[in-house]
Parts: structure tokens; sequence; C-alpha cells
């Protein structure tokens, strides 16, 4: 997956956690959760589904690199570059 590809996935995920939200406008370099109305249960939702979907380890201690959109791209890609 290239890292266009890892960011649509991500919303995507968004998108079906926190329907109700604006994604077009997000700021890739700002927290996740200061831009949308993300509670600790979504985040770890975004992170079961990341799991789910791309069958990508995310061990505990690294749940906080996924704060941001640049942030949590970077870390994924490693894992999906070979998708």
């Amino acid at each position: 997956m290239t890292n266009e590809e890892i960011r649509q996935a991500v919303i995507d995920i968004l998108s079906d956690i926190s329907p109700e939200e604006d994604l077009e406008n997000l700021d890739d370099n700002t927290p996740f959760r200061d831009q949308l109305s993300l509670d600790s249960m979504d985040v770890m939702d975004i992170i079961l589904e990341l799991r789910k979907r791309y069958r990508v380890n995310i061990p505990e201690e690294d749940y906080g690199k996924l704060d941001t959109m640049t942030n949590t791209v970077a870390y994924l890609e490693p894992s999906l570059k070979e998708m």
C-alpha cells in the first residue's frame, strides 16, 4: 500500500466509527482527538479495526504513536507496504 492508500484506509475506518465527523478537512498533523469527537473507546476501535482489516500487530505501548494521521501512516507504512 502507498502512503495515500494507508491514509484513505484510516479515513475509511474513521468514517465507520464516527460517521458524523467531517473528514475532508482533517489536518494530518493535528491529533485526532483535538479535531474529532473521539473518546478512548473510539481510539481503541480504530486500532482494533486496523488489526482486523490489515492483520497488523500494534502493541499497546505503541498506541500513542497513532495520534495524528501523519504518525499513523508512518507507523503503518512498514507493515502495509507489501499489501
